[in-house]
């Protein structure tokens, strides 16, 4: 085990992964980190990282930050009840634990949107505690590298192994290595199994099994809708929707509307949700054009309608709140990506 583990660290000290979040490893810096790489490439998460750190460069400035200003920083990443949770988090550390970040395992994980992983993340890369943090990644890696075959409790024989390497080496540079490993070299098809460091070690790579231990999960297949959403018209300003906070895309703005029922066309259903939702009956002037998008939990093929209202005030029925815009204040609000393309029609239009 102290052999896998040297080489490990010999491996990680090498490697130039300088990553933002790894410059000083505060446990504010590890925690937004891991949050946003979470189903997230490092690529894609690194510029938010980057602006997220600017914007927000303390626990307390999201303590006191506007959710809008928030789920603004994380528009495009998804998931946005994660943005949610991060502000719920912020406020427990300023009021429970007085501005200070939580040193015990048992303290973290009891903030809003803190599981096992980023706690023991936060423990071990900010605090060198030695904390085996176990996602898909380090779960390939080490059934991989000690032939665990043992699926149902691939969590706890990951945790077992990792933390006996964490024995005689530092926690915080075992973490790291494994996750670098796992997301460099050790992966899911075509792993580098000649550049890894510690290949010698490997059961998999010895006995040619790689493929046997590559931790395989059943892909669920993602449902499908079509939406209807209505660009509202009024003096050169555009009527925009305030999602709820609770569900998928919570907090959000948006262009009123919503999804087609059975045997309903886009104009039909525009018709009745308008109804149902702002309580008006439109007028539409034209179609803007239709966009397909894909959430992490469905996919949407959405069409969009310029239209103006014929009778009756807009209340927000089935929304936090309604508001009117002009075009030149749509870059304030977070809306999600399919509006966003629809945007970007209008635009061109």
């Amino acid at each position: 085990m102290d052999k896998i583990g040297i080489d490990l660290a010999r491996w990680y000290k090498t490697q130039n992964y300088n990553f933002p979040w790894r410059k000083n490893n505060t446990p504010y810096s590890i925690w937004i980190s891991e949050i946003m790489l979470q189903q997230t490439q490092v690529l894609t998460a690194t510029p938010y990282f980057l602006a997220w750190m600017k914007k927000f460069p303390t626990v307390n400035s999201v303590a006191i930050a506007d959710i809008d200003d928030l789920l603004k920083s994380w528009e495009g990443l998804g998931y946005y009840q994660r943005a949610h949770n991060i502000l719920a988090g912020a406020q427990s550390i300023m009021n429970q634990h007085n501005g200070f970040f939580p040193k015990q395992y048992e303290e973290l994980i009891e903030l809003k949107g803190i599981g096992d992983y980023t706690a023991s993340a936060i423990m071990s890369i900010a605090y060198n505690k030695p904390y085996p943090a176990i996602d898909g990644n380090l779960k390939r890696v080490i059934a991989r590298l000690y032939g665990v075959n043992d699926l149902k409790n691939i969590i706890k024989k990951s945790k077992e192994h990792v933390a006996d390497l964490m024995t005689n080496q530092s926690p915080s540079i075992i973490n790291q290595s494994l996750m670098d490993l796992g997301r460099e070299i050790c992966k899911p098809k075509k792993p580098k199994c000649t550049d890894c460091p510690v290949k010698k070690f490997c059961i998999a790579f010895n006995n040619q099994l790689i493929d046997k231990f590559s931790i395989k999960t059943k892909t669920k297949k993602i449902p499908a809708f079509d939406v209807s959403v209505g660009l509202i018209i009024k003096n050169n300003h555009i009527l925009i929707s305030k999602r709820k906070k609770n569900g998928l895309l919570g907090g959000l703005w948006e262009l009123p509307g919503g999804k087609l029922m059975k045997n309903e066309n886009f104009i039909d259903c525009l018709n009745r949700e308008l109804k149902e939702e702002l309580d008006i009956t439109i007028k539409i002037i034209k179609t803007i054009g239709t966009i397909k998008h894909q959430y992490s939990h469905f996919k949407i093929n959405m069409r969009g309608f310029k239209c103006k209202i014929k009778s009756g005030t807009p209340k927000p029925l089935a929304s936090d709140s309604i508001k009117w815009i002009n075009f030149n204040e749509i870059k304030k609000y977070a809306f999600p990506k399919a509006t966003l393309k629809l945007f970007d029609i209008i635009k061109n239009d």
